[in-house]
């Protein structure tokens, strides 16, 4: 387990135009963000300290993070059996892919946070973990099976080739998470089936490769507490997530779920990006 503790750093030249005074960012108390990586198929190590450096240089933030090295569907990451993991916690970011951790109170326990109000973003293969029996059927009423769906938002169960993907905001969507976004085409990246799109999530920007089109960027309310889940299936490869406008689009996402974002897509006062 790595977990590592930094200050906000100044970053010039970002894409998003991200400001704060320095006199309101002193005062506001930086977001507190827990990164959970691990797992199959993906280059954690790496992309963990790309999101780090890259949510921090644009919004007054600190991520810690949860991480093993572990490549199996099954990493042993020391959250599982400690419901408590995310503690004094703001927001949770789930980057981990786990898809046969399958025991139904393990995922309870990562669930819990949540569900007592802790605000979440997924990202990728997130959604391709704890997956239980029965998980490619399509999802009708919640249920056990489908908790992990319930959280997501968004039912996927696979993906395709990778191959550039065309990505799309829709303005139809009024969300300041997409406010100054421009449509962009990433590298080759996978692009996720949406088996079911769960009537709590509000789609933000689909992707096309080819003919095939689906929803990849999204918001979601979870539970009877509406908890705010921001969720993207888009970041397979260091070249996406390093990207900037995909560091933005995250950034912003963290923004909107703990609820320090105005309706331009700005953050509030004291959460742009600051000089220490």
């Amino acid at each position: 387990m790595l977990i590592t503790r930094n200050l906000v750093a100044s970053f010039l030249g970002a894409s998003l135009a991200f400001s704060a005074s320095a006199g309101a960012a002193e005062q506001a108390k930086p977001l507190k963000i827990l990164l959970i990586t691990g797992g199959c198929c993906h280059s954690y190590s790496t992309q963990k300290d790309i999101l780090k450096k890259g949510i921090e240089e644009r919004i007054n933030a600190t991520v810690e993070q949860i991480h093993v090295d572990d490549k199996s569907t099954k990493p042993p990451l020391p959250l599982y059996g400690n419901p408590d993991y995310a503690k004094g916690f703001d927001l949770v970011i789930h980057d981990e892919c786990s898809a046969d951790i399958s025991d139904l109170e393990t995922i309870k326990g990562v669930l819990k946070p949540h569900t007592e109000g802790t605000p979440g973003v997924v990202l990728h293969c997130a959604m391709h973990s704890y997956r239980q029996k029965d998980f490619s059927k399509p999802v009708t009423t919640s249920e056990d099976r489908t908790i992990w769906f319930d959280f997501l938002g968004l039912q996927s169960t696979g993906h395709g080739q990778q191959k550039p993907i065309d990505i799309t905001f829709l303005p139809d969507a009024k969300s300041p998470i997409t406010a100054g976004m421009a449509n962009w085409t990433t590298g080759n990246e996978e692009l996720y089936n949406n088996i079911t799109v769960l009537p709590t999530a509000t789609k933000l920007a689909t992707g096309k490769q080819g003919n095939d089109e689906k929803m990849v960027v999204w918001t979601n309310l979870y539970s009877d507490k509406k908890v705010r889940v921001f969720g993207t299936t888009l970041g397979h490869n260091d070249a996406t997530v390093q990207d900037p406008k995909y560091l933005d689009l995250i950034a912003k996402g963290v923004l909107w779920a703990t609820n320090k974002i105005d309706a331009n897509g700005r953050p509030v006062p004291g959460y742009g990006r600051v000089s220490k």
